[in-house]
């Protein structure tokens, strides 16, 4: 039990130091250990190494954010059942999760911001690979916009959803180029106004069929 406890109390020090830190590195073993009031021993005793802990740390983070993004998907789809998803319910639920974390200081959403940069800095990046390629909470999403875009390949529909992650990452690390070529015009710091936007962009990818400009939206169909 007290083993089970400590190794607790390291994950809610380092998930504490994440969140609040501005720079990763700025988190050390030392300062994991302090905060959880144990000796800097007990992080290799228990996980390994630091980087472990970490991963450990940033896997049940991404599996909480994914756990909504896949409830919005539920969501969607019942409520538009037995007809297809709305777009918008549909791009909310892959890209809503992340903007509306990474606007919100009381998330852990710098968690998972932070992971690239210390995968990218560590010896030993294959630690954090299987987090960072993973995109089998992605594909699920493909069945449920070729019920909107039939005549969409899933090639076809995987690449828009790329791009439309695309679309996320932008508005979830580099705001500030939004910023200044919307001529700071929207409130980019609001997840609503943020989420609109987005579906406005991307809604026509996966609702206007090819040669037909004017189409419209799924959304709107009666």
């Amino acid at each position: 039990m007290n083993k089970t406890n400590t190794a607790e109390r390291l994950k809610i020090a380092c998930e504490e130091l994440l969140r609040a830190s501005a720079r990763p590195e700025a988190v050390t073993v030392r300062s994991i250990a302090q905060l959880a009031g144990t000796n800097v021993g007990a992080i290799s005793y228990h996980f390994g190494s630091v980087e472990q802990l970490i991963y450990s740390v940033a896997e049940r983070v991404y599996l909480r954010l994914n756990a909504e993004r896949l409830a919005l998907l539920h969501t969607a789809v019942q409520r538009s059942h037995p007809g297809p998803a709305r777009v918008e319910h549909l791009i909310t639920a892959l890209v809503g999760p992340s903007i509306r974390w990474s606007l919100d200081p009381q998330s852990d959403y710098a968690v998972l911001r932070h992971i690239t940069t210390i995968a990218q800095a560590s010896d030993n990046p294959e630690i954090f690979r299987s987090m960072i390629e993973d995109i089998d909470h992605h594909r699920v999403f493909i069945p449920h916009f070729a019920r909107i875009a039939p005549w969409l390949s899933d090639v076809e529909i995987g690449f828009r959803m790329s791009c439309l992650l695309g679309i996320r990452s932008q508005m979830t690390r580099n705001r500030s180029r939004t910023e200044q070529l919307t001529n700071h015009q929207l409130d980019l710091g609001n997840a609503d106004v943020v989420l609109a936007q987005v579906i406005a962009a991307a809604a026509p990818m996966f609702t206007t069929p090819p040669g037909n400009s004017n189409a419209v939206p799924n959304s709107s169909r009666g």
